[in-house]
């Protein structure tokens, strides 16, 4: 009987996690790069934009900054946007130099505990949203992303 209910258990919980998300509209944000530039998410309506919370500090966002880098230049022309929200308290003091150091082409914010709270209070980075061009949230991925999953997770949204 426990082995039954720890079987029917286990099956439950991996239906649940292998589960799609569930699609919800995006929360806007109107956030400024380092040179004063507005990044309004309501505003790139139409584009299929990541948005991945990061910070210089963190380990795994600096192994995925260069796919991401990558993803972006080959499709940027297709309609796909990054935005990505560094979480470091210092901001731009570190957020610029880091930036010019990997040569980071897509733009860079500095958020805070309002946004990450309006995006659903995750605890760890990095964590990326991907929108579709109709502004809703269809995935959201937490830890490091490499190439070949962003790549994916874009496949039919472009």
């Amino acid at each position: 009987m426990t082995r039954v209910f720890v079987l029917s258990a286990l099956a439950l919980f991996l239906l649940v996690s292998a589960a799609p998300a569930q699609t919800r509209k995006a929360p806007d944000f109107k956030l400024q790069t380092a040179d004063g530039t507005a990044i309004e998410l309501s505003k790139l309506k139409g584009k299929v934009v990541v948005v991945n919370f990061w910070a210089t500090w963190c380990g795994p966002c600096r192994r995925e900054i260069p796919d991401f880098i990558e993803v972006y230049a080959k499709y940027k022309s297709q309609g796909l946007e990054i935005v990505g929200i560094a979480l470091d308290e210092e901001g731009f003091s570190l957020v610029t130099p880091f930036a010019k150091r990997y040569n980071i082409p897509y733009p860079l914010v500095v958020g805070s505990g309002k946004i990450v709270s309006a995006y659903g209070g995750f605890n760890a980075i990095p964590t990326t949203f991907i929108i579709d061009r109709n502004g809703m949230i269809v995935d959201e991925h937490t830890g490091l992303m490499t190439k070949e999953q962003l790549e994916q997770k874009l496949k039919g949204l472009l």
